[in-house]
C-alpha cells in the first residue's frame, strides 16, 4: 500500500514531466520515417476493414446481439480498446530496455517509464475513440450520455495494462524472451475475448462458455465500451462484473508493482 501511494504521490508532483516525456515518445517513433503517424493508424484501420470484411455481409455474415446495429458498428467499440491495452503491454514491457540510460540514473523514479509510455499510447487511443464516434455518427447514432463512459472504460484499460506491464517489464530485464512472449500471448487473447464473435455462438451450445469467457477481466472492458456506445447502458448495471473486474485488476496492480519495485536496485546492473 506504501508503494502505491509513493507512485499516486510521484505521478502527481511529476505530472508536467510525464506529459512531456510522454509527447517526446510518441514523436519519436516516427523519426525517420516518411509517413509518419500514418503507419500507426493504417495498421489498426486495416485490421478492421478485415475482420469486417470477414465476419460482415461480405463473409460469415455474423449478426451483431445488438438489434439495428451493423457489424461493423459493433465490431469498433470492441476493438478499439484492445488496440490501446496490447500496444500499451507490448510497449511497457521493452521500457526500460529502451531508456536504460534513464534507469541507470539514480535519481530518476524508474517507475514513471511504464507510466510515460502508457501516456504515449493514450495519444493514439485518443484518436481511434474520436474514429469510432464519427463512424458511430455516420452510421446513423446520435450521441447519448453514456458515451462519456469511454473515459472510465479507458482508465479501466489503462490500469490493467499498467500493472501487467510493471509486472512484464521487470522481468524483460532479466529474460529478454519476455517480450515476445506477451507478443504471442496477445495474439491468443484477442480470441479469448468476444471481440470478434457474439459470445452466444459457444454459449448457446455450451452455457459454461458465458463464466469462462468473463473470467478474462478484458470482457469488462469490451461489454462496457460497447454498452457505451451501442445501449446506453451504465458500468453499474453490471455490479458483479465490475467488483470482480477491480478486484482482480487492483491485485495485478498491486503485485506487478510491488515486484517491479523489488527488484528495481538490480536493473542498473544488468543493463
Amino acid at each position: 500500500m506504501k508503494t502505491m501511494i509513493h507512485l499516486m504521490k510521484s505521478i502527481t508532483e511529476r505530472r508536467r514531466m510525464i506529459l512531456d516525456l510522454a509527447k517526446a515518445d510518441f514523436r519519436k517513433r516516427f523519426v525517420g520515417s516518411y509517413f509518419g503517424i500514418v503507419w500507426m493508424l493504417v495498421q489498426p484501420l486495416v485490421t478492421i476493414a478485415i475482420y469486417a470484411f470477414i465476419f460482415g455481409p461480405y463473409g460469415f455474415k455474423s449478426a451483431p446481439p445488438v438489434p439495428g446495429v451493423s457489424y461493423t458498428t459493433w465490431l469498433i467499440p470492441g476493438i478499439v480498446p484492445w488496440f490501446f491495452f496490447s500496444e500499451a503491454l507490448n510497449m511497457i514491457t521493452g521500457i526500460l530496455q529502451e531508456y536504460a540510460y534513464l534507469v541507470k540514473k539514480v535519481v530518476f523514479p524508474v517507475e514513471l517509464l511504464p507510466v510515460i509510455k502508457l501516456g504515449s499510447c493514450g495519444f493514439v487511443h485518443l484518436f481511434f475513440v474520436l474514429v469510432m464516434i464519427v463512424f458511430s455518427i455516420i452510421n446513423g447514432h446520435m450521441p447519448m450520455l453514456s458515451w462519456i463512459q469511454i473515459l472510465y472504460y479507458s482508465f479501466a484499460a489503462a490500469v490493467l495494462a499498467l500493472g501487467l506491464g510493471y509486472l512484464t517489464s521487470a522481468i524483460n530485464v532479466f529474460f529478454k524472451d519476455m517480450q515476445q512472449i506477451v507478443s504471442i500471448l496477445l495474439q491468443f487473447g484477442i480470441w479469448m475475448c468476444p471481440i470478434m464473435y457474439d459470445e452466444t455462438l459457444f454459449t448457446s451450445r455450451a452455457p459454461w462458455v458465458a463464466a469462462a469467457l468473463k473470467i478474462n477481466p478484458f470482457y469488462y472492458i469490451v461489454a462496457g465500451y460497447r454498452d457505451s456506445m451501442l445501449t446506453g447502458d451504465w458500468f453499474w448495471m453490471r455490479p458483479r462484473l465490475t467488483v470482480y473486474f477491480w478486484l482482480v485488476t487492483l491485485v495485478v496492480f498491486f503485485l506487478g508493482l510491488k515486484f517491479f519495485m523489488k527488484l528495481r536496485p538490480h536493473f542498473s546492473d544488468v543493463l
